[in-house]
């Protein structure tokens, strides 16, 4: 049984993931049963999935989660944000920032945190870290 896409995730899926991606996306995440055939994958996204036009790299300097906390409020980012992870403690929760960065950050667990659902997210993986914005 699918559950209605949680509004966060679906302004995200929406805003960030490229069209040809968007749907499969839509379809699965509120589906519990195979949700993770997304959050699963997101420890070594295709960053083919991202419209490249909304990837900000986060440079190596910053890339620490007191810094990377500081950057996504200096672009708007509020105390909470909603949780989309591999991590299942963590997905489909909302989340404070300050304290879930530090748990998230160079841990490998790939998530997707929206910030401002559909205008800022930032992604963790194995493959790196970057900020979604419009």
């Amino acid at each position: 049984m699918t559950h209605p896409l949680v509004p966060q995730e679906e302004a995200t899926i929406r805003a960030f993931i490229i069209r040809a991606r968007r749907a499969r996306f839509l379809e699965l995440l509120p589906n519990p049963k195979k949700r993770s055939k997304i959050t699963k994958a997101l420890a070594h996204p295709n960053l083919g999935w991202f419209d490249s036009r909304f990837v900000k790299a986060i440079p190596p300097a910053q890339s620490h989660a007191p810094l990377i906390a500081k950057l996504l409020r200096s672009k708007g980012a509020g105390e909470k944000c909603w949780a989309i992870s591999e991590d299942v403690e963590l997905d489909g929760r909302e989340v404070e920032l300050d304290s879930i960065l530090p748990k998230i950050v160079g841990y490998g667990m790939g998530t997707i945190l929206c910030c401002i659902p559909g205008k800022l997210a930032f992604v963790e993986s194995e493959d790196g870290r970057f900020i979604l914005q419009k």
